[in-house]
């Protein structure tokens, strides 16, 4: 049986992720009901991929500063590992029957994450498009156009995704992928790349 794939790539996507000997994946179910339920528990994940990954970074802490580079670094993980987990989860297709992964690569000046979901073609194209926008547009007056529609309540306000690239310079790459073997599904990688 051939598999047909359609792919759309963006941004910094690397097709081959640099090998690393400290990486993490942590995969969750992909049916709703245990997801809803454990809701409040993704971000217990995310605080914990924070503290995995602070224990083995190799920062020194700067003498007489006030920040310690490896709370700063626990503080950013956990962050953009929760954003990407609550997005991964919330735009998630059930039909698809595929878990939610995220995993962490740890180097020793920079962080890469890679979140992979699946969705529906809509939410996909929805996301594409938002992507765009992102792209071709200033960051911070797109930033702060957003925080005026979430102030008044108008649509989705897409903050995590420009928090992580306003106050993190978070990079990001994305890649949705079509296949026939899982049909009227989108895979959505999601890869951020952190310098710390």
């Amino acid at each position: 049986m051939t598999q047909t794939l359609s792919t759309q790539t963006f941004g910094e996507f690397d097709q081959e992720i640099p090998t690393s000997e400290e990486y993490l994946t942590m995969n969750f179910s992909p049916s709703s009901a245990p997801r809803k339920r454990r809701w409040s528990n993704y971000g217990l994940s995310a605080d914990f991929l924070g503290d995995y990954f602070a224990a083995f970074f190799p920062g020194d802490t700067v003498e007489d500063s006030p920040l310690n580079r490896r709370e700063t670094v626990k503080a950013a993980v956990s962050y953009i590992a929760n954003e990407l987990l609550e997005n991964a989860v919330k735009y998630s297709d059930e039909v698809a029957k595929r878990p939610i992964s995220i995993s962490l690569y740890l180097y020793e000046d920079k962080i890469i994450f890679q979140a992979i979901n699946h969705a529906s073609p809509a939410i996909a194209d929805k996301y594409c498009r938002f992507i765009q926008q992102v792209l071709t547009s200033d960051l911070d007056e797109l930033y702060t156009q957003q925080l005026e529609q979430t102030a008044l309540g108008n649509g989705e306000s897409n903050m995590g995704l420009l928090t992580m690239m306003n106050d993190y310079a978070a990079r990001f790459g994305w890649q949705f992928q079509t296949s026939d073997s899982i049909p009227n599904t989108v895979q959505v990688n999601v890869l951020v790349h952190l310098d710390v």
